[in-house]
């Protein structure tokens, strides 16, 4: 009995450190639509068990039960069930707080039909958390199956809820859990608060089965790049007085400064807290140096099989059957053992240290003094520790139409587009909607089709745009094949609307209506000219002997354009003739005085001219 008492003790001190936390609740909205007296929108605080919608909603209609009020026995017992008949919307069991256990009056709610369970607080303060019960005994079957989402509402709530259903006033409410995580980008970042300690209880029991059935979901979205997960673990120091004590050096290392808990409670028998905390060292190491490899994932398989292969109950929670597993895995042991260092040297160990300031809340997320907890977008995850509790939570942080396949799987959330493709535009012939999944629901979004990009309000219309839009369904506009002619009024080198071809009329998208050229007088409207409709165009034909001129619009005699081409060739031929006769002259000219100036110069260097002769006897004469 001193002990335990001794251990309590130095619980206590351990925790004091953390005694003036800033605990956060984690809240969702409540939104009652009907009665108009208390209509409005309210906080309530999300239980830590059962299944919160994350990224959800859902309706139903409050009931108050006659009798069993604290629902602390079975509705079966009081003759009483709130299954909802075919129908009708789903019931919400008001309930008061106190006598029991908050996660036995969820389950007996559960059991008599309700789709959630609100709780009235019993006195004016701050919403709290309800969680799960601590001791030993508490039934951990029964925890693991409460699947139903529950909430605590304040007593003034509480209390105008019960007053207008004694009213005869029908109470209607919306939960609403879309808001309750963020998700402000395509990748998720959470952290899974743990511990390697395997002898806890229901809750240590419940959080191994969690990492092995969840290990395979959170490899995939870790290799894909979807989300950047980090195990953290708490630590606490022995204050500096009791560092000496039998307590302190049982459950601390590195002289007081990380500590964990007995395991057993029991300083007699057993492994000790010290060990504990080596081990969750080790864990934390393993994922710090598979983090540096690029394979941070090999966290989860290391923890699977440290759970498996090295269970305290085998007295093989040691650090030869860690290090086991550590080779099988291919991890570099070396580098393991450096990060874990001298677990008993007076000195502070780094990751250790970095874990212990982690644990401390800043912004929207507070401290961190619960076991096992899921922190997702940086906001404390609430419900209980299941694959597909926790998978729809992680969905939930990713932005609309982000989320990876396995969020929009049957198994995570229902496909709200195969339902009158969710209200949204669509193109059954072309097979293309703008309704288009995410998790928190469909959003009608114009959608982008190999390679064509369609423009619109994702509503009422969608329209593609671009230089290929003709290849999808002609581009939403007509388009229609008759006596094996097609015709469309899709325009190719325009990267929007729709206009008709020559030859037809209309909006270019519904209908193009064949315009007759004859009837309207467009066309073939000489006076010889016969006019013949045809779809999309005409034909034109003139009496016999004449011939169809289109660019013209008249019709000739196909004689007279012999006539005429046989003259017209002849006139060139003559031409050509007298243009070689006026050459032939002009060349015979042009040679003819350039020979005879040649044959004058010749001749005058061996006589001399008539002109000369003439000159020089003029000149004798003077003299």
């Amino acid at each position: 009995m001193r002990e335990k008492l001794e251990f309590l003790v130095c619980v206590w001190f351990l925790l004091c450190g953390s005694s003036l936390a800033r605990f956060v609740v984690e809240k969702n909205s409540l939104k009652v639509t009907s009665p108009e007296s208390i209509k409005g929108v309210y906080e309530c605080a999300i239980g830590n068990f059962g299944v919160p919608q994350y990224g959800g909603t859902l309706v139903g209609t409050v009931a108050y039960p006659k009798s069993n009020q604290k629902a602390c026995k079975g509705f079966d017992d009081v003759g009483l069930s709130f299954k909802s008949k075919p129908g009708g919307l789903p019931t919400f069991l008001l309930i008061d707080r106190g006598d029991c256990y908050f996660t036995l009056k969820a389950w007996n709610a559960q059991k008599g039909g309700a789709a959630a369970i609100l709780v009235a607080d019993d006195k004016i303060e701050p919403l709290i958390t309800m969680d799960t019960p601590e001791e030993e005994n508490a039934d951990a079957e029964y925890l693991q199956n409460i699947t139903i989402p529950s909430a605590l509402i304040s007593k003034s709530l509480g209390d105008s809820i019960k007053k207008s259903l004694a009213g005869g006033e029908m109470v209607n409410m919306n939960l609403d859990w879309t808001e309750a995580l963020p998700h402000p980008d395509e990748r998720v970042e959470y952290e899974f608060w743990t511990n390697s300690n395997d002898e806890c209880g229901p809750k240590c029991d419940s959080q191994i089965e969690f990492v092995k059935s969840f290990k395979g979901a959170a490899q995939i979205l870790e290799q894909k790049g979807y989300t950047q997960f980090t195990p953290r673990y708490i630590t606490w120091y022995c204050p500096e007085a009791f560092i000496l004590s039998k307590q302190c050096k049982s459950q601390c290392i590195n002289h007081g400064r990380y500590c964990a808990p007995d395991p057993e409670q029991d300083f007699s028998r057993g492994y000790d807290g010290k060990d504990v905390v080596v081990q969750n060292l080790r864990q934390a190491c393993v994922f710090k140096v598979a983090n540096e490899s690029k394979k941070p994932w090999l966290w989860w398989d290391y923890v699977t099989d440290f759970s498996i292969r090295c269970p305290m109950k085998d007295k093989k929670y040691t650090k030869e059957c860690a290090d086991e597993v550590i080779k099988s895995l291919g991890v570099d042991l070396k580098k393991i053992d450096e990060c874990v260092g001298d677990t008993e040297a007076d000195v502070e160990n780094q990751v250790l240290k970095a874990e212990q300031d982690a644990q401390i809340g800043k912004g929207s997320r507070g401290d961190v003094t619960i076991l096992p907890t899921l922190v997702i977008n940086n906001r404390q995850y609430r419900g209980k520790l299941d694959k597909g509790a926790v998978l729809k939570a992680i969905c939930a942080g990713f932005q609309e139409t982000t989320e990876p396949a396995i969020c929009l799987s049957e198994d995570v959330e229902t496909n709200e587009c195969l339902e009158n493709n969710g209200g949204c535009w669509q193109d059954k012939a072309a097979n293309v909607s703008a309704c288009k999944d995410t998790f928190r629901g469909r959003v009608c979004e114009c959608p982008v089709v190999r390679g064509v990009k369609f423009v619109g309000d994702g509503y009422t219309h969608c329209e593609a745009s671009g230089a290929l839009r003709c290849a999808i369904n002609n581009g939403g506009c007509w388009k229609k094949t008759q006596d094996g002619k097609t015709y469309s009024a899709c325009v190719e080198d325009h990267s929007e609307g729709c206009k008709c071809p020559p030859g037809f009329k209309g909006d270019g998208v519904h209908t193009c209506e064949d315009v007759d050229e004859c009837k309207e007088k467009l066309a073939c409207q000489c006076s010889n000219c016969k006019c013949k409709n045809t779809w999309g165009s005409y034909d034109c034909n003139c009496g016999s002997g004449l011939l169809y001129m289109q660019e013209h619009d008249i019709c000739i005699s196909k004689d007279n354009k012999t006539e005429v081409s046989w003259s017209f060739v002849w006139v060139i031929i003559l031409g050509l003739a007298a243009a070689g006769v006026a050459g032939y002259a002009i060349y015979k000219y042009r040679i003819r005085r350039y020979m005879d100036s040649e044959i004058r110069a010749i001749m005058a260097q061996y006589m001399p001219l008539d002109s000369q002769a003439e000159v020089h006897h003029a000149s004798h004469g003077d003299v």
